[in-house]
């Protein structure tokens, strides 16, 4: 049983664990072509970071930039932050009240096979979702977790956007928890047009604590993937 080391960063700024998930998916690659170099068997880790982040817009490396529907001014105005970066998938939103998960998993360890992977992935939030009562299901040919499929009451409740390189993963997932659904109004969403979004806040009509969610995640992400978890303490220089 692969053993992870959990994170949690609470809110932290975009670009800052940006670079920290870089630096831990880059440690781990860096072990695996020194073995394969070398011959040698050095032990690759795992990780889970857990992390709100404030008000952003993320963009992936094959998303249309149309899709964000305001200017540099505007974004200001709104106090959020822009960034085009390297996961699959278009734009996205993060904010206050989001649980955003980003395991950093050498696949070597489980399965290669990134869309098994996404698959797990998806399976978490859906499982973590049913403990609330609440239906979820993937939509085909649109990566993420969704609610009311096939209807025209379709909304997405997460989205999922990953980069592996080497079997190496970063990025993850994004689940609208008590989220304010109208900074989506801002974008098209994933560049899926005329599909809403929802939380869980709106789909229950009460406010979830993040902390229980994320129990449960990591409770669903245990048993799929079958790790187990460490703490690890937050590094000095991500500390709030």
């Amino acid at each position: 049983m692969q053993t992870v080391q959990l994170i949690d960063l609470g809110l932290k700024d975009y670009k800052e664990t940006w670079e920290y998930q870089e630096k831990l998916f880059q440690e781990i690659i860096d072990i695996k072509v020194a073995n394969r170099r070398n011959n040698t068997h050095t032990q690759t880790p795992n990780y889970f970071i857990f992390v709100e982040h404030p008000h952003v817009y993320t963009l992936g490396k094959s998303g249309d930039l149309n899709n964000l529907l305001l200017n540099e001014a505007q974004l200001k105005e709104k106090g959020a932050s822009f960034y085009k970066i390297n996961r699959g998938g278009d734009i996205t939103y993060h904010g206050p009240g989001q649980i955003v998960g980003y395991p950093i998993l050498d696949l070597d360890h489980f399965f290669t096979d990134i869309h098994k992977y996404l698959r797990f992935l998806e399976e978490v939030i859906i499982l973590t979702l049913a403990d609330y009562g609440l239906k979820t299901e993937r939509s085909k040919g649109e990566t993420g977790v969704w609610i009311d499929v096939g209807t025209p009451f379709a909304r997405k409740i997460c989205a999922l956007g990953v980069r592996t390189s080497r079997w190496v993963t970063m990025h993850g997932f994004a689940l609208n928890v008590n989220t304010n659904l109208g900074y989506f109004d801002n974008i098209i969403p994933c560049g899926i047009k005329g599909k809403a979004v929802t939380s869980l806040e709106a789909e229950l009509n009460k406010k979830i604590p993040l902390e229980e969610v994320k129990s449960k995640i990591q409770s669903h992400f245990k048993a799929l993937f079958e790790v187990t978890f460490t703490s690890t303490n937050t590094p000095s220089k991500l500390k709030p």
